[in-house]
Formats: C-alpha cells, structure tokens, sequence
C-alpha cells in the first residue's frame, strides 16, 4: 500500500485540509468498525503508540492507539492553526510538524516565496523528510493552496519546487484555489500568475479550482432545497457541502465551499485507500492524464452533490449522474469542457456501480464530446466500491481539456491592467532577490501556456496534426 503526505500552505490550504482530514476519518470510520489499523488508514495517517508520551513507534498491527495524519500544516500567520489545533482535530495533527509565524504575507507573493521560503527553507526541509521518513512507500505529496494571497500562492509554490529538488521521484499533485474577478486582495493578480510559473515548471498535475465555482455550487444546491424544487426526496444532511456527522460543531461561511474540495481529494484518492474492482492509481492519472508537460492541468466536476431518497429509477439517475460531470454547472472552475477539446479524461466512479454501466455512459456520452485526434480513445476508468458517506454512489470527472485557457486568459487580463500602470509594484520590488524581471518572466510563462492550449484548439475537427511546440511527456 502506498501513502501520500498533505502539505497545507497559508489559510485557505489550512481551512480546505481541516476539512479533508475530517471527511477521511469519517470515510474510513463508517467502513472500519472495529477500529483496526488497516491498510485503507495507512496510507494518510499513521498509527501512533503513545503509551511512550506520544512520540512512540509506529503501530502497523492491532487496535488503533493514536491517528496522526500524514500531513504538514504552514501557515506564515498562525490565527488558523491555532483554531485547528484547539478545535475537535487537534490530536490528529502532529505538534513537531506545524510551522507558523504571526505577521502573515501581506497578500504579496514575494514575501512568502522569497523572504519565508529563505527564511524557513531548512525547517520545511526537515519535517518534509520527517514526513517522508514515516511511510513505506510515499507516492504523492498533495499541496493544499490558494493563488491569490500572499503565503499559500508565495510559500505555496516555494514548498512545491522543494519538493521536486528533494523527492524528485515523488508525485505532486496540487489543488490550487484561484480568486475570482471580485476579489477583494487587490494584488491577487500578480500573485496568481507569479504562482502559475512555479506551477507549469514543477507541479506534475494541478487541479485548478475557481473560488467563484464553489460559491455558486453551494448557492444553487442551498436554493433548490430552500425552494422546495427537490422536495422531500433530498435526504436529510446527505449534502456533499454539509459537514452534518463530522468533527465540526460549529460551520463556518466558507466550510460548504471547502467541503467541495475536500470531497474532491477524497474521490482522487479513494482508490488509494479502498479496494475496487477497477482500481486506478495516482501515478496512472499523470501518466494517462498529461500528455504534454505543462498541459497538466485537469478540470474537475463532482456529481451528485446531493443525495436521492427515491430509489425507484436507480439507472436513469445513474445516467444523470454522469451527464452532470460534464455539463458546467458542475465543473469546478468557470468552463463548458463539453464544447472545447478533450486531450484525456478520467472517471472515479464510487460506490455500488459496475463495469456495465460505466462503458454504456461512455458509449452514450462520447459522440457529444470532442478529443484530440490522437487520442480518440483518451479515457481513463475506476471503481472504488465504497461511497462517499451518504450515498450510493459518486463521480469525479478530471478533464484534461482546453476549456481551462479562458480562465488563465482572464488572469492575464487582470495582471497586465496591474502591470501597465507598474500599480503596487514597489511593494514587491523591496523584497530581497525580487526583480522587475520575475513578473515579465511570469507573464510569459503564462502567454506561453495560453499559446499551447491555442495550437490545440486550432486542431479542433481538423485532421491529425501534431502541434510544433508542444512536447509529448516520456
């Protein structure tokens, strides 16, 4: 069995993992009665023996003595932290593997990539190997954070270029949560495309996620059970966006949003920790998933967000589910995958689904949908026998598709009307080892990802052509 390691960086990477953990552990408690450390456990938390005042051996036998998740939680100002360490989670953490400081980043991605990242480099380096020290085989590290403050876009991407400098064999997958066009740090577009130059350089896959999405999931799930539109055949507390049953006494305005995500990772790594009888690994989604380098971006949408006390139609909402997964009011970014070019797909299927099912919504969804002309047979299938908590079954469809440019072309808009007037750049500038030269590099990397995604999508119903620039990954 392999493990991962969650790196959380900055306040929304904390918020969105606090969630995470809590879902898991209700995951693995509602399949594991007995209370035995089992390999599904293993791959996120260790087993702890604290009879030796908590710092003992790992247990890999017997009863369950004390949780600790896989995880590293930073965060340059420590008000979240502190919440969780003092909330119903706390003893799942870890005390030796937190790192915190008080005066934050100032929304200033310099502050966080350059100032901390030097001024905290051997101590993320230290607990990183720590991490790693403490799994039989470490496959992935997740990256927990968002793009457009300070420490999770700065001190982010600084731990993911660690990470490849360190474990370079190791996977990295990061869950990036990018602000919308409202946002109210006025300098989160120059944090955002700084951070997407690390991102296309040294993440192996990123699951790119729109604050906005979230905000109107949440919105139109709440309106149609406020309504009355579903009514009475919503179970109770079975929302995706609930944390009814959970650890959380108390939600909070953005725990609906951050469940979204933390589902996400929870369906992502589901094969990992259960058994299924079409199991994908992680390392399968990067291979199958990313043909070119830095083309590794996959949309995602997560189906059913609800659950269906009326069981008499079990197939036609079994169709439903997957139809949804490509429609956009459920992908989780601002995009219509089904009306741009597909380079790969995957389904994570969950729950009480077969084989059958699965090709006969594949053989009914494809001639809707548009691939590449070299991968016309681009999908990638898994089944993980158990649900999430509260339903039958579940989807996550990851989209390796060119729908994602117009999210990173409107990003560039909102930088380069920054970066014409030179507005809040001294802010940057005084930072030792941050020059003019880091933001006209990063907005070319970004241009030149655009650029990519736009040789693609020239293909688009023409004959094969193999686009000049781009490179297939080996």
């Amino acid at each position: 069995m392999t493990q991962s390691v969650v790196v959380q960086v900055g306040q929304c990477g904390n918020q969105v993992g606090c969630r995470f953990w809590d879902l898991a552990l209700r995951e693995h408690a509602a399949v594991n009665k007995k209370g035995i450390y089992d390999e599904a456990l293993s791959s996120f938390f260790r087993n702890v023996d604290t009879r030796s005042g908590g710092d003992g051996p790992d247990i890999y036998k017997g009863k369950i003595c004390s949780l600790k998740a896989r995880a590293l939680l930073i965060d340059m100002e420590e008000g979240v932290v502190n919440e969780i360490l003092q909330g119903p989670l706390r003893d799942v953490f870890d005390s030796k593997q937190l790192i915190t400081d008080v005066s934050g980043s100032g929304n200033n991605w310099a502050v966080g990539h350059k100032l901390y990242g030097c001024q905290y480099r051997e101590n993320i380096v230290e607990k990183l190997r720590k991490a790693a020290e403490h799994c039989d085989c470490l496959q992935c590290f997740f990256i927990i954070h968002s793009m457009g403050g300070g420490t999770g876009s700065g001190l982010g991407t600084f731990v993911l270029s660690l990470l490849e400098e360190e474990f370079p064999e190791v996977y990295r997958f990061v869950t990036s949560v990018y602000p919308s066009g409202e946002d109210d740090v006025i300098t989160s577009p120059y944090n955002s495309v700084l951070a997407m130059k690390e991102l296309n350089e040294h993440a192996d896959c990123v699951l790119p996620i729109e604050n906005e999405s979230l905000f109107d999931i949440v919105n139109k799930i709440h309106q149609m059970v406020n309504s009355g539109k579903l009514g009475s055949t919503v179970k109770q507390k079975s929302l995706v966006t609930s944390s009814a049953g959970g650890a959380k006494a108390v939600q909070k305005p953005f725990d609906a949003m951050n469940n979204i995500v933390a589902n996400l990772l929870l369906h992502l790594t589901s094969s990992a920790r259960f058994e299924g009888s079409l199991n994908m690994d992680l390392n399968e989604i990067s291979m199958n998933l990313v043909p070119f380098p830095r083309l590794h971006y996959l949309v995602s949408s997560l189906t059913p967000l609800y659950t269906l006390a009326d069981v008499n139609v079990p197939s036609r909402r079994l169709d439903q589910m997957f139809s949804d997964a490509f429609s956009r009011d459920h992908q989780l970014i601002q995009a219509d995958p089904k009306h741009s070019l597909y380079l790969a797909c995957a389904l994570l299927v969950r729950g009480n689904v077969q084989v059958s099912d699965l090709r006969r919504n594949i053989e009914r969804l494809k001639p809707s949908l548009q691939f590449v002309s070299w991968n016309q047979e681009g999908w990638k299938t898994s089944l993980c026998s158990v649900p999430p908590v509260g339903h039958s079954h579940s989807l996550l469809a990851l989209a390796n598709n060119t729908c994602v440019k117009p999210t990173f072309m409107e990003l560039k808009d909102r930088f380069l009307k920054l970066y014409r007037k030179k507005a809040h750049l001294h802010h940057y500038l005084h930072i030792e080892g941050m020059e003019q030269s880091c933001f006209s590099e990063a907005v070319a990397s970004l241009s030149d990802l655009i650029e990519e995604y736009n040789e693609l999508d020239a293909t688009k119903g023409g004959p094969r052509t193999d686009p000049s620039r781009l490179k297939i990954a080996v």
